[in-house]
């Protein structure tokens, strides 16, 4: 059969619309069935991106082909002989790295946005044709992306290919001006453009995502899976995120995030942006290649459900920050601040009494990506603590067998046995193979850590290695943890504050805490603690002066009613961590955590 061709044009940037059209020859006899996808891989909420669509209309030899609806995202095209076309557009506002976004600056899509895939043709090559836009402003706008071009000009502008629907939609394309930096890493080309204004250090940066990626590929005992690589990065005012794809990422940060070249040092918003390109690259081969069985093929019209998200984005996240410390970007002490910060998510979280990791990858669909005021009191994260639990597994593999294999040798069986060829994991497939490598005894380890609500055994776990776990409360919503700190509040009402605009919003409210029980509610707008005009400093300043028992008075504004409520006062919750070497660890503890961390 001939390829399915796709043609994309930024047509109309100011009124943010992208023109496609999808050729599509020897289409099915008894018509062809057309579908956008509902959600992207890797971001797991329904976000129906057919709502985009402005207009869509079907034709065949210059006669219109009638195209009936058959639910949210589907069109059944009718018969025809020769070959179908089907025209659309594409409105792009998405700002976010899931969707598509398009105006007079910059363009920017994910194939799931903007692309229709063909029933019963995904496997079959697509050919891409990217346009420039036909404005002066864009007439020196370049692309970004690390689809394989087969004939473009100087811009990038040009034809693509794809082999099949899958890999179409996993290489995202970015179009504007761009900064361009270029390294090599393990023999293979990487590249990182920048779009939007920055003052970043690119030479510096090339050079630790370089130490990163080598970490990275070597890692994982073989070549890369890919023969070159693109960091696509936005660099905005305020914003973090990102998305991983199988030869790129997406990625979102603000201008602070990025070093400069008068600040040499490695600060606590660069390290998070390296943390986060080094999360979504290790993903290149977790999720990306090694992938649940329910993820192949992806059904791109409905939820997937699996158990592993925990294994796919938790150990995904534990072997993020410590990449940073294994490739030299951090030391040591840096990356235990790091450790310590993810274990006071996790205890700051009372959801994690409620629901387990495997729950919390089933619920990903309508709790995780569908946060509200009280999802911290009823969702925990598979995130942070699918890391802990990997954290947890590997000192455990380590002394079981005296530290002749661990979670990274689990990893790199897992890399051979599904990740090449892709084979599915099964819902326990992990769990076999890390038993086989660690030994019978884990059995009980997921029980009690994936399929339990108990708290995980942290000291116990990290003393192996001499490092001691301290718990402290926390000296402000905005204390991150990680840290020892010489003075904190007595008391606390255990809410979230946010000032906007000088008013101070309630963002959250803790189960069970003082202001929950006096019937502060999220949303609520305070106006006036004790008497006084409302403000963060000035809540802070109260609460350092008060102790557990002590009421307050707090003044709020719940939509346009005013109501007082009477807090009284609680002593703050113990779960704000930092890690610390024993100045006492034996020279067995001292080995095992080199031996971890690789400082030896």
């Amino acid at each position: 059969m001939s390829n399915i061709t796709y043609e994309l044009s930024p047509s109309d940037p100011a009124a943010h619309l992208f023109r496609v059209r999808c050729r599509i020859p020897e289409p099915a006899a008894e018509g062809q069935r057309v579908s956008m996808p509902a959600w992207i891989p890797g971001s797991y909420l329904i976000r129906d991106f057919a709502k985009n669509i402005v207009g869509i209309r079907a034709g065949s030899d210059g006669r219109p082909v009638s195209m009936q609806p058959l639910d949210k995202d589907s069109w059944q095209c009718a018969p025809c002989e020769n070959e179908l076309l089907i025209e659309y557009e594409v409105y792009a506002g998405d700002p976010s790295v899931r969707g598509a976004k398009l105006d007079t600056t910059k363009g920017f899509f994910n194939g799931t946005s903007v692309f229709l895939r063909v029933h019963g043709r995904e496997h079959d090559e697509c050919v891409l044709s990217l346009r420039p836009p036909d404005t002066e402003a864009a007439a020196k706008w370049k692309v970004a992306t690390a689809m394989t071009a087969s004939s473009v000009d100087a811009q990038g502008f040009g034809e693509y290919r794809a082999n099949g629907y899958d890999e179409l939609v996993d290489h995202p394309v970015a179009m504007g001006r761009f900064t361009l930096g270029r390294f090599t890493a393990d023999g293979v080309e990487h590249e990182i453009a920048l779009f939007g204004r920055h003052y970043g250090d690119l030479k510096r940066l090339c050079s630790d995502l370089k130490h990163i990626c080598e970490h990275h590929i070597r890692f994982f005992r073989d070549k890369a899976p890919f023969p070159h690589y693109l960091f696509i990065v936005m660099v905005v005012g305020e914003g973090y995120g990102g998305l991983e794809h199988r030869a790129s990422s997406t990625l979102i940060c603000s201008r602070d995030h990025l070093p400069h070249s008068s600040k040499p040092g490695m600060n606590d918003a660069y390290r998070e942006f390296l943390g986060l390109c080094s999360h979504e690259y290790f993903h290149s081969w977790n999720v990306k290649r090694i992938r649940p069985a329910a993820f192949i093929p992806f059904d791109y019209q409905k939820e997937n459900y699996t158990g592993l998200l925990w294994v796919f984005e938790g150990i995904t996240s534990y072997y993020d920050d410590l990449a940073l410390l294994r490739s030299g970007r951090i030391d040591a002490q840096s990356y235990l601040e790091l450790l310590g910060q993810m274990i006071t998510r996790v205890l700051r979280n009372r959801g994690r009494l409620r629901q387990t990791v495997a729950e919390s990858s089933y619920y990903a669909w309508t709790k995780f990506y569908k946060p509200d005021e009280n999802t911290a009191n009823a969702v925990v994260s598979y995130y942070s603590k699918g890391a802990l639990i990997a954290l947890g597994l590997d000192l455990l593999i380590r002394q079981n067998t005296q530290n002749t294999k661990s979670l990274d040798d689990v990893m790199v069986e897992l890399w051979t046995r599904y990740g090449r060829p892709e084979v599915g994991v099964e819902e326990y497939g992990f769990e076999e193979l890390a038993c086989k490598t660690g030994g019978e005894s884990l059995r009980g380890f997921f029980d009690r850590t994936v399929r339990s609500t108990e708290d995980l055994p942290l000291d116990e776990w990290l003393a192996v290695c001499g490092i001691k776990v301290n718990l402290r409360a926390s000296e402000s919503s905005a204390d991150k943890g990680g840290k020892p700190l010489a003075k904190i509040p007595s008391a606390e009402m255990g809410i979230t504050l946010k000032e906007e605009a000088g008013l101070v919003r309630v963002v959250h409210v803790g189960e069970g805490t003082a202001a929950q029980k006096a019937g502060v509610w999220a949303g609520d707008l305070i106006m006036a603690c004790n008497g006084l005009k409302a403000g963060l400093k000035r809540i802070a300043f109260e609460l350092s002066h008060a102790e557990p028992g002590d009421q307050f008075v707090l003044h709020v504004f719940r939509g346009d009613e005013l109501l007082v409520f009477h807090p009284v006062l609680q002593a703050p919750e113990i779960t704000t961590c930092y890690l610390e070497v024993d100045k006492d660890s034996t020279p067995q503890q001292n080995a095992a955590r080199a031996a971890w961390l690789w400082t030896g």
